[in-house]
Protein backbone atom coordinates (compact mmCIF):
# COMPACT_ATOMS: atom_id res chain seq x y z
CA UNK A 1 0.00 0.00 0.00
CA UNK A 2 1.62 3.35 -1.12
CA UNK A 3 0.67 6.33 1.58
CA UNK A 4 3.31 8.51 0.89
CA UNK A 5 5.36 10.11 -2.67
CA UNK A 6 8.55 11.58 -2.28
CA UNK A 7 9.92 13.93 -4.72
CA UNK A 8 13.21 15.51 -5.65
CA UNK A 9 12.63 18.87 -6.49
CA UNK A 10 15.18 20.11 -9.51
CA UNK A 11 14.44 18.65 -12.87
CA UNK A 12 11.90 16.32 -11.37
CA UNK A 13 9.18 19.16 -10.60
CA UNK A 14 11.07 22.16 -12.20
CA UNK A 15 13.28 22.11 -14.98
CA UNK A 16 16.44 23.58 -13.09
CA UNK A 17 18.90 23.04 -15.82
CA UNK A 18 17.11 25.21 -18.29
CA UNK A 19 16.48 27.95 -15.48
CA UNK A 20 19.79 28.14 -14.99
CA UNK A 21 21.03 28.60 -18.35
CA UNK A 22 18.90 31.35 -19.15
CA UNK A 23 19.55 33.50 -16.79
CA UNK A 24 23.39 32.91 -16.63
CA UNK A 25 22.77 33.86 -20.24
CA UNK A 26 20.89 37.15 -19.78
CA UNK A 27 23.62 37.88 -16.66
CA UNK A 28 25.86 37.46 -18.78
CA UNK A 29 24.57 39.72 -21.57
CA UNK A 30 24.00 42.51 -18.91
CA UNK A 31 27.17 42.61 -17.09
CA UNK A 32 29.02 42.76 -20.66
CA UNK A 33 27.03 45.95 -21.48
CA UNK A 34 27.66 47.46 -17.91
CA UNK A 35 31.35 47.15 -19.26
CA UNK A 36 32.53 43.93 -18.11
CA UNK A 37 35.83 43.68 -21.12
CA UNK A 38 35.28 40.16 -21.54
CA UNK A 39 33.87 38.05 -23.99
CA UNK A 40 30.14 36.11 -23.68
CA UNK A 41 32.14 33.06 -24.46
CA UNK A 42 35.01 33.93 -21.78
CA UNK A 43 31.81 34.66 -18.79
CA UNK A 44 30.32 31.33 -19.41
CA UNK A 45 33.45 29.36 -19.49
CA UNK A 46 34.76 30.96 -16.37
CA UNK A 47 31.08 30.65 -14.86
CA UNK A 48 30.87 27.02 -15.75
CA UNK A 49 34.55 26.50 -13.78
CA UNK A 50 32.91 28.21 -10.57
CA UNK A 51 29.88 25.78 -11.04
CA UNK A 52 31.76 22.74 -11.21
CA UNK A 53 34.00 23.89 -8.35
CA UNK A 54 31.73 25.36 -5.64
CA UNK A 55 28.27 23.50 -6.88
CA UNK A 56 24.99 25.08 -9.12
CA UNK A 57 23.83 26.76 -6.10
CA UNK A 58 26.97 28.36 -5.39
CA UNK A 59 25.71 31.82 -4.40
CA UNK A 60 28.20 34.32 -5.35
CA UNK A 61 29.21 33.40 -8.49
CA UNK A 62 29.50 36.80 -10.04
CA UNK A 63 31.73 38.03 -7.18
CA UNK A 64 33.65 35.59 -7.68
CA UNK A 65 34.18 35.65 -11.42
CA UNK A 66 34.86 39.43 -11.48
CA UNK A 67 37.24 38.95 -8.24
CA UNK A 68 39.58 35.66 -10.12
CA UNK A 69 39.77 38.51 -13.15
CA UNK A 70 40.60 41.66 -11.91
CA UNK A 71 40.82 41.00 -8.19
CA UNK A 72 37.99 43.30 -7.21
CA UNK A 73 34.54 43.26 -8.12
CA UNK A 74 33.11 46.44 -10.15
CA UNK A 75 29.74 46.65 -7.86
CA UNK A 76 28.09 48.42 -11.27
CA UNK A 77 28.86 45.58 -13.07
CA UNK A 78 28.14 43.25 -10.39
CA UNK A 79 24.60 44.37 -9.89
CA UNK A 80 23.90 44.42 -13.58
CA UNK A 81 24.79 40.61 -13.31
CA UNK A 82 22.64 40.10 -9.91
CA UNK A 83 19.25 41.49 -11.61
CA UNK A 84 19.42 40.44 -15.24
CA UNK A 85 19.71 36.53 -13.40
CA UNK A 86 16.95 37.20 -11.30
CA UNK A 87 14.73 39.22 -13.62
CA UNK A 88 14.93 36.26 -16.27
CA UNK A 89 15.35 33.72 -13.09
CA UNK A 90 11.56 34.83 -12.31
CA UNK A 91 10.46 33.79 -16.55
CA UNK A 92 12.11 30.85 -16.64
CA UNK A 93 11.48 29.06 -13.75
CA UNK A 94 8.36 27.14 -14.58
CA UNK A 95 7.11 23.62 -13.39
CA UNK A 96 7.65 20.63 -16.13
CA UNK A 97 3.90 19.78 -17.46
CA UNK A 98 1.08 18.02 -15.39
CA UNK A 99 2.86 18.80 -12.44
CA UNK A 100 0.20 20.65 -10.56
CA UNK A 101 -2.57 18.32 -11.01
CA UNK A 102 -0.72 15.35 -10.59
CA UNK A 103 0.17 16.84 -7.02
CA UNK A 104 -3.55 17.94 -6.31
CA UNK A 105 -4.82 14.45 -7.59
CA UNK A 106 -2.09 12.66 -5.11
CA UNK A 107 -3.29 14.96 -2.40
CA UNK A 108 -7.13 14.50 -3.04
CA UNK A 109 -6.44 10.38 -2.89
CA UNK A 110 -4.96 10.78 0.55
CA UNK A 111 -1.16 10.53 -0.67
CA UNK A 112 1.33 12.51 1.68
CA UNK A 113 3.73 14.36 -0.06
CA UNK A 114 7.52 15.24 0.14
CA UNK A 115 10.05 16.69 -1.00
CA UNK A 116 13.66 15.80 -0.65
CA UNK A 117 16.47 18.67 -1.93
CA UNK A 118 20.21 18.24 -2.21
CA UNK A 119 19.65 22.35 -2.41
CA UNK A 120 20.18 24.15 0.55
CA UNK A 121 16.83 25.56 2.63
CA UNK A 122 16.59 28.92 1.09
CA UNK A 123 16.98 28.21 -2.31
CA UNK A 124 14.28 25.15 -2.25
CA UNK A 125 12.06 26.85 -0.17
CA UNK A 126 12.26 29.83 -2.40
CA UNK A 127 11.56 28.03 -5.35
CA UNK A 128 8.47 26.15 -3.97
CA UNK A 129 7.43 29.04 -2.88
CA UNK A 130 7.16 30.85 -6.37
CA UNK A 131 6.08 28.06 -7.76
CA UNK A 132 3.41 27.89 -5.75
CA UNK A 133 3.79 24.63 -4.00
CA UNK A 134 4.74 25.65 -0.52
CA UNK A 135 1.71 24.58 0.88
CA UNK A 136 1.68 21.00 -1.02
CA UNK A 137 3.94 19.50 0.57
CA UNK A 138 3.83 17.66 4.33
CA UNK A 139 7.21 17.22 4.44
CA UNK A 140 10.37 19.34 3.09
CA UNK A 141 13.87 18.10 3.47
CA UNK A 142 16.87 19.85 2.12
CA UNK A 143 20.69 19.60 2.54
CA UNK A 144 20.62 21.89 5.49
CA UNK A 145 18.53 19.40 7.33
CA UNK A 146 20.57 16.33 7.33
CA UNK A 147 24.01 17.84 6.02
CA UNK A 148 23.99 14.45 3.76
CA UNK A 149 23.42 14.48 0.39
CA UNK A 150 21.68 11.71 -1.73
CA UNK A 151 22.32 8.38 -2.18
CA UNK A 152 23.21 9.27 2.23
CA UNK A 153 20.20 7.40 3.76
CA UNK A 154 19.69 10.48 5.99
CA UNK A 155 17.63 12.52 4.08
CA UNK A 156 15.71 9.94 2.60
CA UNK A 157 15.23 8.63 6.33
CA UNK A 158 14.11 11.92 7.73
CA UNK A 159 11.66 12.53 5.14
CA UNK A 160 9.90 8.88 6.31
CA UNK A 161 10.26 9.47 10.35
CA UNK A 162 8.23 13.06 9.13
CA UNK A 163 5.78 11.35 7.26
CA UNK A 164 4.91 8.42 9.69
CA UNK A 165 5.26 5.86 6.54
CA UNK A 166 7.76 2.94 6.65
CA UNK A 167 9.80 2.55 3.62
CA UNK A 168 7.80 0.23 1.99
CA UNK A 169 4.56 2.40 2.00
CA UNK A 170 6.79 5.27 -0.14
CA UNK A 171 7.28 5.96 -3.97
CA UNK A 172 10.96 7.85 -4.20
CA UNK A 173 10.59 9.65 -7.83
CA UNK A 174 13.66 11.40 -9.13
CA UNK A 175 15.74 12.56 -12.47
CA UNK A 176 19.66 11.75 -11.09
CA UNK A 177 19.83 7.53 -11.24
CA UNK A 178 22.80 7.96 -8.91
CA UNK A 179 21.47 10.02 -6.34
CA UNK A 180 17.75 9.16 -6.58
CA UNK A 181 17.09 5.88 -7.58
CA UNK A 182 20.31 4.56 -5.21
CA UNK A 183 19.62 6.30 -2.25
CA UNK A 184 16.00 5.55 -1.80
CA UNK A 185 16.43 1.85 -2.88
CA UNK A 186 19.24 1.18 0.02
CA UNK A 187 16.39 2.04 2.87
CA UNK A 188 13.97 -0.13 1.32
CA UNK A 189 11.72 2.75 -0.98
CA UNK A 190 9.97 2.19 -4.75
CA UNK A 191 11.51 4.68 -7.12
CA UNK A 192 10.54 5.86 -9.99
CA UNK A 193 13.04 7.43 -12.55
CA UNK A 194 11.85 10.69 -14.16
CA UNK A 195 13.31 10.50 -18.13
CA UNK A 196 11.80 13.55 -18.66
CA UNK A 197 14.19 15.40 -16.64
CA UNK A 198 17.60 13.28 -17.09
CA UNK A 199 20.08 15.58 -18.23
CA UNK A 200 23.22 12.67 -17.90
CA UNK A 201 21.99 10.28 -20.75
CA UNK A 202 21.10 7.58 -18.55
CA UNK A 203 21.18 4.15 -20.03
CA UNK A 204 19.89 2.14 -17.47
CA UNK A 205 18.53 3.53 -14.36
CA UNK A 206 17.54 0.30 -12.44
CA UNK A 207 14.19 2.03 -10.93
CA UNK A 208 11.20 0.17 -10.39
CA UNK A 209 9.35 2.21 -13.10
CA UNK A 210 11.04 4.90 -15.10
CA UNK A 211 8.50 7.50 -16.38
CA UNK A 212 8.06 10.01 -19.74
CA UNK A 213 5.39 12.53 -17.75
CA UNK A 214 5.00 12.75 -14.47
CA UNK A 215 1.35 12.80 -14.28
CA UNK A 216 2.15 8.43 -14.57
CA UNK A 217 2.92 8.51 -11.33
CA UNK A 218 -1.21 8.34 -10.86
CA UNK A 219 -1.18 5.33 -12.30
CA UNK A 220 1.83 3.90 -10.52
CA UNK A 221 0.36 4.45 -7.33
CA UNK A 222 -3.24 3.15 -8.43
CA UNK A 223 -1.82 0.06 -9.78
CA UNK A 224 0.13 -0.25 -6.67
CA UNK A 225 -2.82 0.19 -4.21
CA UNK A 226 -5.68 -1.91 -6.05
Amino acid sequence: MIKAVVFDLDNTLVDFMKMKKQSISAATNAMIDAGLNLTYQEIQSRINVIYKEKGMEFQNVFDELLYSKFKKVDYKILSAGIIAYRREREAALVLYPHVYSTLITLTKNGIKLAVVSDAPSREAWLRLTYLNLHQIFDVVVTFDDTGKRKPHPAPFKKALSELKVNAEESLMIGDWADRDVVGASKVGMKTIFAKYGDTFGTIESHADYEVNDISEILKIVKTLNS
